[in-house]
């Protein structure tokens, strides 16, 4: 790599001396990082159908195999840190684009239980490798660029999911088998690794230290903001078309509306979001964008009428697109953990919120109802707000 880009010294910069500045190959490689993992999720959705019946897995069992995905992620994001600063990012990525090509194959094609199992645990580990990875190269990237950055790259993310969906789903359209479909979205994830290897930042030199610490002082507050935020997402994600079927009573052929709306807004949101992060500063996006996402909810379970749900679902997905974002440059800025640890912790807590918060509104909802439900997360949101008032960005 050339020397311009980054002296042969840290993934994770300390912050002290002088750095050189980062170069259009780094930049463009972080962008390329963050398309790969949003490529990466966006394939596994459409085949989720094609696993059910060709496995022939009623619910329940379809419920417990997708829990091998976050078992998987579980596993990895918090070692990620030592895992780069031990053998390097170059070798880690390679491992993590492998495991995820081969899983999403295996998932393509395999028809026996144990086998799906394995594979679905086997992506989520990949994945969770490149959502660490991408996020510790884009903590150093922003920092050397001296600008902020941290939305745009997460946009891209949000921009690889969408179109990711939308590719495989064409090709499956256009009559491609499922295995056939997956093996091109691997060529594009592989073709898109290959553009951005000269510019991926050299892990930093091996230290001292644990290969796991345990989030403390600005990380854990970080991590539980990430976490409620994330929590939010997922309640997007799993439970707005159940929302405008059960208590809207849309037609469940347009219930996928909900999300739309919420992609839609974030996904805009975090591509403009550098400029926003400029012109108003962290603190105000972390605060404002909680309050508005807590007003998106409010006007989705205040108001029974299916435009203004998804009026409010926009809402939702503008205020949450660059709270995290700003998280993640908070947790490579902090100084109570080294960062090659603290973006792993907190990519972790973040990630927990997205399995756990789904399936803890399903069981407040059976307890009250799904209006409540949501109403929790809104008040969490209100927390969101409060608490970032108060953290150091």
């Amino acid at each position: 790599m050339p020397s311009r880009s980054m002296p042969s010294g840290s993934m994770i910069a300390s912050g002290r001396g002088t750095a050189p500045a980062i170069g259009a190959a780094e930049i463009r490689s972080t962008r390329l990082l963050f398309l790969i993992v949003g490529f990466g999720v966006a394939a596994w959705a459409p085949l989720v159908p094609f696993v059910k019946a060709r496995a022939q897995l009623d619910d329940a069992a379809l419920g417990l195999l997708l829990l091998c995905l976050g078992i998987g992620s579980l596993v990895t994001m918090p070692v990620a840190g030592v895992l780069a600063r031990c053998v390097g990012p170059r070798p880690l990525l390679v491992v993590a684009v492998a495991a995820t090509g081969v899983a999403l194959a295996l998932l393509a094609s395999a028809a026996h239980l144990p086998v799906l199992a394995v594979a679905l645990t086997g992506l989520g580990m990949g994945l969770g490798l490149l959502d660490c990875l991408m996020n510790l190269q884009a903590v150093v990237v922003e920092r050397r660029a001296g600008r902020p950055m941290m939305s745009g790259f997460h946009g891209l993310y949000s921009l690889g999911c969408i179109v990711g969906a939308a590719g495989i789903s064409l090709l499956l359209g256009l009559g491609l088998t499922p295995l056939a479909a997956t093996l091109a979205v691997v060529a594009g994830i592989v073709a898109a690794l290959a553009g951005a290897w000269p510019g991926i930042l050299p892990g930093e030199p091996r230290a001292q230290g644990p290969a796991f610490a345990v989030p403390r002082g600005p990380v854990l507050l970080i991590g539980i903001l990430c976490f409620v935020v994330f929590l939010t997402e997922g309640s997007a994600l799993d439970w707005s078309g159940v929302f405008l079927i059960q208590e809207r009573g849309l037609d469940p052929a347009w219930a996928g509306l909900g999300y739309a709306a919420f992609s839609l807004t974030m996904t805009a949101g975090r591509l403009g979001g550098d400029a926003l992060v400029r012109r108003i500063g962290r603190r105000r996006i972390v605060v404002g964008g909680a309050l508005l996402a807590a007003c998106g909810l409010g006007l989705v379970t205040a108001v029974p009428s299916w435009p203004v749900t998804l009026l409010g679902y926009g809402l939702v997905g503008a205020g949450c697109a660059n709270i995290v974002p700003v998280l993640f440059t908070a947790a490579g800025r902090q100084t109570a953990m080294q960062a090659a640890l603290a973006i792993p912790a907190v990519t972790t807590l973040g990630y927990a919120g997205v399995l756990a918060g789904p399936a803890a509104i399903g069981f407040l909802a059976h307890a009250t109802s799904l209006t409540l439900a949501f109403l929790a997360v809104a008040l969490l949101l209100l927390g969101v707000a409060v608490s970032g008032g108060r953290l150091r960005l």
